[in-house]
Formats: C-alpha cells, sequence, structure tokens
C-alpha cells in the first residue's frame, strides 16, 4: 500500500512539473509578457495553402539576355489628341534544353566515343520584369491609360521574344550546353562524348 501511495504521489508531482512548464512555455516567453501585462496588440497572419499542381522540371536552363526597353504606345484619334504612354521596360529571355523528351535512341555508341544528341534548344522564358518596369509619361490617355499600359507591355514582351532570336539565343544555348554537358557526361561515362543537335532545327533558325 505505501509503495502504491509513493508511486501516487510521485505522479502527481510528476504532472505538477509538467503543468508549470507547459505554463510557462504559454505565458513566461519574453515575446508575450507585452500582451500579458496589457501591453501592445500583436497581429498574427494565418495561412491556408493548397497545393493545386506538382511539375516535374526537366528544362535545363543554359543561357538568360536581360533587356531593357522604352516603349512608346500611341492610339490615334480622330477628333482628340493622340494618347500616348512611354513606358520604360525591363525583361528577360532564357534558352535551356528540355531533357525530358531525350531518347534512348538518342545516346549512339561507336567504338570509344557516345554520341549524344540533344533535343533542339527553346526560348522556354520571355517576360516583362514588371517590379523593374515602370510608366514613364502619360498624354491625354485620361480613361484609357490602362489599356495603353498593358498594350505597351504585351508589345514589348514580345519584342524581347524576336530580339533574343535575332541575337542568337538559341546558339548560345546550344554552344553552352556542349560545354557544360560534355565534361560532366565524359567524366560519368569514362568515355570521349561528342554532343550534338538535330540538323532540321538548326535549318529552319537559319531560314
Amino acid at each position: 500500500m505505501r509503495f502504491i501511495q509513493s508511486l501516487f504521489r510521485f505522479v502527481i508531482f510528476i504532472l505538477i512539473i509538467a503543468g508549470s512548464i507547459a505554463l510557462w512555455s504559454k505565458f513566461g516567453s519574453t515575446d508575450l509578457w507585452p500582451n500579458w501585462m496589457g501591453g501592445e496588440d500583436r497581429t498574427e497572419t494565418m495561412h491556408m495553402v493548397v497545393l493545386q499542381e506538382i511539375t516535374s522540371m526537366g528544362k535545363l536552363e543554359l543561357v538568360k539576355y536581360n533587356f531593357k526597353d522604352i516603349v512608346e504606345q500611341e492610339k490615334k484619334n480622330t477628333f482628340l489628341p493622340n494618347a500616348k504612354a512611354v513606358l520604360i521596360v525591363q525583361g528577360e529571355a532564357i534558352g535551356c534544353v528540355d531533357l525530358t523528351k531525350l531518347r534512348l535512341a538518342d545516346v549512339i555508341n561507336e567504338e570509344d566515343t557516345l554520341v549524344v544528341t540533344l533535343p533542339e534548344p527553346e526560348l522556354c522564358v520571355f517576360k516583362i520584369d514588371h517590379e523593374r518596369s515602370r510608366v514613364y509619361n502619360t498624354e491625354y490617355a485620361f480613361t484609357e491609360e490602362a489599356q495603353l499600359v498593358q498594350d505597351g507591355y504585351k508589345q514589348a514582351e514580345q519584342q524581347i521574344r524576336q530580339s533574343a532570336l535575332e541575337m542568337g539565343i538559341l546558339e548560345q544555348t546550344e554552344e553552352n550546353a556542349r560545354k557544360m554537358l560534355t565534361p560532366i557526361l565524359e567524366k560519368i561515362s569514362g568515355r570521349k562524348v561528342f554532343v550534338k543537335f538535330p540538323m532540321r532545327g538548326r535549318r529552319e533558325r537559319l531560314r
């Protein structure tokens, strides 16, 4: 009987200690003292994050071009002065190779050399950086200002795409792919590796 009573007292003692620790954790934190003592209120933020989609990323980004453009968007009116908006736009274009398109048949064993035909390079990203872009000036825009600005950004985005292609971003992507992947593949395979791209894509870009 004494053993049971002693055990019971010990359990009660442990519960008291545990409860004291829990109370101290809740009210004894220095961050909470001001609220407990009637100090300043705190703002708490709650998030409800829902995972909508998981995408497998197989695109190897190999080169990025940064652009700055001054865009003047104008709407010609018959009776009123022409509405204008001048934008200072910054954006980027990224060249990549989609490695998920690589097939087993694209790797050929030729004596002591591996010939790897990579998928055609792509312009996988061309976009406006809206945080670094701004509206410089508007004239006679009135209620049309929002539409003028939106149209100006669209034109600037397409110009980034066109400029990147004309400046050879796809060719630069090929060159960087060879420089990056050749030594990696040679180290893995222990053999000489030759990296190439389909001739069809190159002919299409030269037209």
